[in-house]
């Protein structure tokens, strides 16, 4: 079998896994990295301090650091389901809080690496070899986006996500880094988004900056899931009902509204209360409680005391006469950072 049959046999194992995105780039150094730096030296990337380590630009200016052996980078997509299609409760029902999609099912870290793993076994069984590797999702040095757009999956839209023009943009992203000399796949050079200006025009906290970064002190998905602290009061009122993430630059994109399926990866398929969870219930959720509620899912990375806090906001802004009792309840008795959320939310629904 020589490259190319190689390359394409890839593929073919590769939608086998669930990856309905897949190509093929060099490890070239990165055309992006000086934005990616001017991003950081504005602080824009809030508190998350492992953005900034000189080790992590490094790596992402050049991802032969990783694996100097590396030839090629395969690049995976795998979608979740369709955010437009969640169930609305009836409008007589208790306050609910949201969920982004990508969060409604499984934790895309537990589901994706035995698949990572097994397109490894599968390429060594091919070549009869050993290939040097590494595999991420979303966890390595890598500015996964550009890599994907050379890859020819997609352009990065205005709204900083990477937007496929036959499946829109809700998608998961992994990468291997093989040393393999597979032929590579052209990069999508167009940019589809036009004179469009949906994403930023709706994004309630205005994050988006014109280079198609976003400010993370102003992203409702930074505040509700990264942010272990404190959600300023300025910030408090912008993020509605979102208790875990945002998915509203991605909803108004007018390629998702034509292109995108309705369901995804059945790993990701939304649980039981789930994407719409009812602020009443989870504000009394117990450590154990959450705990089950939540097992297997990303939701989890935000830990009680941040979700807590999330829900109280959330209650807040809905004006949630039903979590005036609950939410009475743990500012008397959670720790500090819940109370005060809760004593915020609790002024609002007095007002």
């Amino acid at each position: 079998m020589n490259l190319a049959e190689l390359a394409v046999a890839i593929k073919e194992q590769a939608r086998q896994l669930g990856f309905l995105l897949v190509g093929i780039t060099t490890p070239e150094p990165s055309q992006h990295i000086e934005t990616y730096k001017r991003w950081v030296q504005a602080g824009l990337h809030g508190e998350m301090q492992y953005l900034a380590e000189e080790r992590a630009i490094q790596r992402r200016a050049d991802p032969r650091l990783i694996l100097p052996e590396c030839r090629a980078i395969l690049v995976l997509g795998v979608p979740y389901d369709n955010p437009l299609l969640a169930p609305m409760p009836p409008e007589d029902s208790p306050s609910t809080g949201r969920i982004a999609a990508y969060a409604w099912g499984d934790d895309y870290h537990l589901v994706l690496p035995s698949r990572l793993q097994a397109m490894v076994h599968f390429i060594e069984e091919r070549v009869g070899h050993p290939v040097p590797n590494r595999w991420y999702t979303d966890t390595g040095h890598l500015l996964e986006r550009e890599l994907a757009q050379r890859a020819g999956l997609g352009w990065i839209g205005k709204n900083t996500c990477l937007i496929s023009p036959r499946h829109g943009s809700y998608f998961l992203l992994a990468e291997i880094l093989l040393g393999l000399d597979l032929p590579a796949d052209s990069s999508f050079t167009t940019d589809h988004c036009g004179t469009c200006t949906r994403c930023i025009q709706a994004c309630p906290t205005q994050c988006i900056q014109p280079d198609r970064t976003l400010d993370a002190r102003r992203c409702i998905s930074y505040w509700t899931i990264e942010n272990k602290g404190e959600i300023p009061p300025d910030i408090r009122p912008l993020l509605g009902n979102w208790v875990f993430g945002c998915d509203i630059c991605q909803m108004v994109c007018p390629w998702n509204l034509r292109f995108a399926p309705a369901h995804g990866d059945p790993a990701f398929a939304p649980r039981e209360s789930v994407p719409l969870p009812v602020l009443a219930q989870d504000l009394t959720l117990t450590a154990e409680a959450f705990n089950r509620k939540f097992k297997r899912s990303p939701v989890k990375r935000a830990k009680r005391r941040g979700y807590l806090r999330n829900v109280a906001v959330a209650a807040g802004n809905t004006r949630a006469a039903d979590c005036f009792i609950p939410l009475r309840e743990i500012e008397q008795n959670e720790e500090k950072l819940i109370g005060e959320h809760a004593r915020w939310a609790l002024k609002q629904i007095g007002e």
